[in-house]
């Protein structure tokens, strides 16, 4: 199964909807896995002995998902072809004494989540959402996807130096959003929460809570030929990869031979540097595969096999060529939003890409009839990096860094092509196909 190389509208309207239903990376893996329990995949604990037999399974911890479809005939020994993503994304993120103010305004307490452009979050409506732990134990998904705060930008009446000398935001004390009026209150916010969630007065006693942009995701352009929206990195790639481990698990189960065992791996905090229980940089993955290995009856020497033959695509958003800042990319390499997937080099190891790595995604590429370019910083700019080195180096699994071109990344609201969702799905199918 392939995709043609042309615009799908579909694909990137259903990416829309999974965006604005994916406020927060525990939403993200709830809806994907959804998706693949409707194509027949079935959650199994951590806690519960797993079995060998064929068919798609997937484990949820967290904010991070890792599924995977095993094909009949799979041996102990066989490889992995990994898709690899993060659903976290840049943003404001509740403390643990939310309720603050000053001056007649009640204000939520927010700490910085990862590194988001700070300005694009002012004077924006928000909403709250994130995970709720419950006196009992159990969780429970919260999303108030309405405007209910927002952090207001000072008057330039007030600080005329803006016009001149740019914006200067102090992170403690700029960044508080604002959602009422009079003095605060210990206890409110909670209180607000629990009774939007139907709960009782003190059910709530833990929470992960993180603001969101309430502006949905819409096509821009006179041929509506771009697409703006949130947490395009990296939910952009979750979308893919879930659509394309979907489409290879379908196919396979109806009669397609597939030589590797499919995977999806999306993992929480890429933006702080994945050293978490379910980062990229912990156990999760790992763990997951050599358990496959095991319930299929294989030894040590048969999980060292398969890694040995395993493959990772780490797809990320990358940086496609601005208009207005030609001069901080590589003046030779100019990815351009529509152009297709990306793939991103760095010799330093900040992405995990080599020759031989590149000439497997060329491969996908070709099979599914779409175009892909190359990424290389600009040698005077530091160079960001991913989950791709990472995976790499904890696992001894050959690992490949690409992804989509976008604009604005990291701010509340990003920027791409619409048809380049759709030509990453394709190729992500093709590199699972194998």
């Amino acid at each position: 199964m392939s995709y043609p190389a042309r615009f799908d509208r579909g694909h990137t309207d259903d990416l829309m909807t999974f965006l604005a239903a994916s406020p927060t990376p525990y939403h993200a893996v709830a809806n994907a896995a959804e998706r693949l329990e409707k194509a027949g995949f079935r959650q199994v604990a951590e806690t519960d002995a797993w079995d060998g037999t064929s068919g798609g399974r997937f484990v949820l911890r967290g904010g991070a998902i890792v599924a995977w479809y095993v094909p009949e005939g799979a041996g102990p020994h066989t490889p992995y072809r990994i898709v690899g993503a993060h659903t976290d994304s840049p943003n404001l993120r509740v403390k643990p004494q939310p309720d603050s103010g000053a001056h007649g305004w009640r204000q939520v307490a927010v700490e910085i989540y990862g590194g988001p452009l700070l300005n694009s979050w002012l004077d924006r409506d928000l909403g709250l959402a994130g995970r709720l732990t419950l006196r009992d134990g159990s969780t429970r998904l919260i999303d108030i996807d309405r405007p209910l705060l927002r952090v207001p930008q000072l008057a330039v009446h007030l600080d005329r130096s803006v016009s001149t000398d740019g914006l200067k935001l102090d992170k403690q004390r700029h960044l508080q959003p604002v959602w009422g009026l009079g003095d605060a209150r210990e206890g409110d916010l909670i209180a607000f929460l629990e009774e939007e969630a139907g709960l009782q007065s003190g059910e709530i006693t833990g929470w992960d809570l993180m603001t969101h942009s309430v502006e949905p995701p819409a096509y821009l352009g006179r041929d509506k030929e771009l697409l703006a929206g949130p947490r395009m990195d990296n939910l952009l790639s979750v979308h893919a990869g879930t659509a394309a481990l979907v489409a290879v698990a379908t196919a396979a189960a109806t009669g397609t031979e597939l030589p590797y065992i499919p995977v999806l791996a999306a993992f929480d905090h890429e933006e702080n540097g994945s050293q978490s229980d379910t980062g990229a940089d912990g156990p999760l993955l790992g763990g997951v595969l050599e358990r496959s290995v095991f319930a299929r009856g294989g030894t040590y020497e048969d999980r060292a096999r398969s890694f040995a033959g395993t493959v990772c695509l780490s797809s990320d958003t990358g940086h496609a060529v601005h208009p207005n800042y030609a001069e901080r990319h590589d003046p030779t390499h100019h990815p351009r939003a529509g152009g297709g997937p990306i793939l991103k080099v760095n010799v330093n190891n900040r992405y995990a890409t080599d020759g031989s790595g590149r000439a497997i995604f060329a491969a996908a590429c070709e099979k599914a009839g779409v175009p892909f370019q190359s990424f290389v910083s600009n040698n005077s700019m530091p160079c960001g990096t991913t989950i791709g080195p990472i995976t790499a180096a904890r696992h001894g699994i050959k690992t490949i860094d690409i992804g989509v071109a976008i604009l604005s990344m990291h701010s509340a609201r990003e920027l791409c092509a619409s048809d380049d969702p759709f030509l990453l799905a394709g190729a992500l199918v093709a590199f699972l196909e194998g």
